[in-house]
């Protein structure tokens, strides 16, 4: 009997296609628009610190 092992191998198919459904998403429980929210602010954080590192530079003025 064969069956079993068609079980099997469907079953371990299946297994890798959910795996790969869930490949990329994140566990953080944010909309992406809360998460764009919060990586910006993340980032203006660490153009503030290197701002500030480099001489105090202002890290929202342009620079032309």
């Amino acid at each position: 009997m064969t069956r079993g092992n068609q079980r099997n191998e469907a079953r371990a198919k299946a297994a890798k296609i959910a795996n790969e459904r869930t490949k990329g998403q994140r566990a953080d429980g944010l909309t992406p628009a809360q998460r764009k929210e919060h990586d910006a602010k993340i980032m203006r954080e660490k153009q503030a610190a290197k701002a500030a590192k480099e001489g105090g530079a202002d890290p929202t003025s342009s620079k032309k």
